[in-house]
């Protein structure tokens, strides 16, 4: 009687969805070209991370070397990209990780994921708004800064912000009231703030190269003393001087941070039903954006550091105040506006995406259904729209930049992670069939697994999956997950590591053995052979390399952070298990 109720409970967990359940929602016209989806994944991508972050990251955490944590958390990116197209024209279908998720590895994976999103986009949404602030109160000489730090302190200190913001909260909850009058962002008006700010961090990137220095990526503790900032001999949180000031550490914990700055090109996905050519447009589409905004990312931060040394950085406005320091003063305001045009279209986008996957979960049943009550004759979700807004603009109101800079970050690379996952298991799996279903598999896999023996594990003599290897690279795959997390666990003592300890070295060598093997026999296992536009090269080796540097980049999160999400993640949890899994479309469909 247990072993059936846990049985049946393990089923619901793992149930998926049909693309054809989703195939019965009104489909939207194709008029997206290849051109827009990369306008919209630089103006989803190109936000407070180019103005605000570089600056953040440069000075406190990696110095010069910040070119460096871009490079690495692009590379993450990227992996992360090429995982998104092989979805976006294997599945045609406007979506996210979640609706990917939902059909290849179950329900409750769905769910963390989409979860996660609404997090992730909600933080955003409110991280962007306190980087408009700044920005905004830059324009004015700092006023807001100086009135709220005189009369207002939360003194809350690694919870809370220093001073709550009123400005940003207000302009979140202006942003509802317009977004609950609109069902899509303006294309042309994205293209056009898109053109302008590409347009300034040109501007930006050919006066830090006419401007800068290149001893400011050689500095030594003389400098330091020199401009008085050091009167000991030991450099402190200036860090060591040359172009790693902060050492191998700060490049990690900095590529960490900049990971933020890439989040937002997933947004492409979700537009596959309205792009004309979605097999093609929709890779196009993210890797250009990608790339681009890399280069942005790039060649902004060589200027920022080449004009300014880093440890004269401001955190909370540094291109402004780079063109200060080089005497260019009326260039400052230039940058500043461009930001601030910038940032106004990123929180637009970002809730926009937020309401788009809160109500398609509450139409699958997984939130409360009220949450997909829409606008009669605009079809817009304004329950959600609310309720999103109100999150947003009290995170926004008690909650500092950076905090939600990490949060955001480690959200998504979790996410990110899934859909790597996602990517191994679907490309070994049978085709279903029509009319076929899961529990139809689940029966044929169950008496051929009987007969596994280690022979067939490595040589299965079929050419294309069955149920038994489709199950093989599913358990293959969640010990994989489990043995390259606990190496990235292993490896963020890479100081003891260094120092020769033979247990911590018998231990990554153990762990790097059983990787090697298990990939060894998902290699082995046969791949579906349907033709797609395009896959992802290198199975099993790219999900898994994605999968380990998202993991290595969580491993650098705070411990605050690491609270943070541990909270949002039991609060999902606790909506999932008290109403999803009962409410759920794929258990009562209508």
């Amino acid at each position: 009687m247990l072993r059936r109720a846990l049985r049946r409970f393990g089923q619901m967990l793992v149930r998926r969805c049909t693309l054809e359940e989703k195939k019965t929602e009104p489909t939207p016209l194709r008029w997206l070209s290849t051109l827009d989806l990369v306008a919209l994944g630089i103006d989803y991508t190109l936000g407070a991370g180019v103005y605000f972050l570089a600056g953040e990251v440069a000075s406190n955490q990696a110095g010069p070397a910040t070119v460096i944590c871009f490079l690495v958390a692009g590379l993450s990116c990227a992996l992360a990209g090429l995982c998104y197209a092989e979805f976006a024209v294997r599945v045609p279908h406007s979506g996210s990780a979640y609706l990917y998720s939902y059909v290849t590895i179950g329900e409750l994976w769905a769910f963390i994921t989409g979860w996660n999103f609404i997090l992730s986009y909600v933080a955003g949404t409110a991280s962007v708004a306190r980087a408009w602030t700044r920005a905004f109160d830059y324009l004015i000489g700092n006023q807001i800064s100086q009135t709220l730090h005189e009369s207002i302190l939360l003194h809350v200190q690694q919870v809370l912000a220093e001073h709550p913001d009123f400005f940003a909260m207000g302009l979140v909850l202006l942003l509802t009231g317009v977004l609950a009058l609109r069902a899509r962002e303006s294309v042309l008006f994205t293209k056009m703030i898109t053109l302008v700010s590409l347009l300034i961090l040109v501007f930006v990137i050919i006066s830090g190269f006419i401007k800068g220095d290149l001893h400011n990526w050689k500095l030594t503790e003389e400098d330091y003393i020199k401009a008085g900032l050091n009167d000991t001999s030991s450099l402190g949180p200036l860090g060591y001087g040359g172009f790693v000031p902060f050492g191998f550490e700060g490049i990690l914990r900095g590529a960490a941070t900049c990971f933020y700055a890439f989040i937002g090109f997933d947004n492409i996905v979700t537009r596959a039903e309205e792009a004309q050519n979605p097999q093609r447009s929709i890779f196009m589409g993210i890797v250009i954006s990608l790339f681009i905004c890399f280069l942005m990312y790039f060649c902004v931060t060589s200027a920022l550091t080449l004009m300014v040394p880093y440890y004269q950085l401001q955190p909370g406005s540094p291109l402004p105040e780079a063109f200060l320091y080089i005497g260019w003063a009326p260039a400052c305001y230039v940058v500043a506006i461009g930001a601030l045009c910038t940032l106004f279209t990123t929180i637009l986008n970002d809730m926009f995406s937020a309401r788009w996957v809160i109500s398609v979960m509450a139409k699958d049943g997984l939130l409360f259904h009220v949450l997909a009550r829409t606008h009669t004759s605009r079809h817009i979700p304004i329950v959600a729209t609310v309720v999103l807004g109100i999150m947003a603009a009290v995170i926004a109101f008690f909650f500092e930049l950076i905090h939600l800079v990490d949060f955001m970050s480690i959200g998504t690379l979790f996410t990110h992670s899934l859909v790597a996952i996602c990517i191994l298991i679907l490309r070994y799996q049978p085709e279903v069939k029509n009319g076929g279903n899961e529990a139809e598999l689940q029966e044929e896999n169950g008496p051929a697994a009987e007969q596994l023996t280690l022979q067939e594990l490595l040589f299965t003599g079929s050419s294309s999956p069955t149920p038994l290897s489709g199950q093989v690279v599913y358990v293959c795959s969640s010990l994989l997950v489990l043995l390259l997390t606990l190496l990235c666990l292993v490896l963020a003592q890479w100081p003891v590591l260094l120092s020769g300890d033979p247990v911590w070295i018998s231990v990554v060598v153990v762990l790097l053995v059983l990787i090697i093997g298990i990939t060894g026999v998902i290699w082995r296992q046969p791949q579906s052979s349907s033709h797609l536009p395009f896959k992802v090269p290198a199975l099993p080796l790219l999900p898994l390399l994605s999968i380990f540097v998202n993991v290595c980049l969580m491993m650098q999160m705070t411990a605050d952070t690491w609270a943070r999400f541990g909270v949002s993640m039991l609060i999902g949890f606790a909506i999932y298990f008290s109403y999803g899994i009962q409410h759920s479309r794929v258990a009562n469909p209508t």
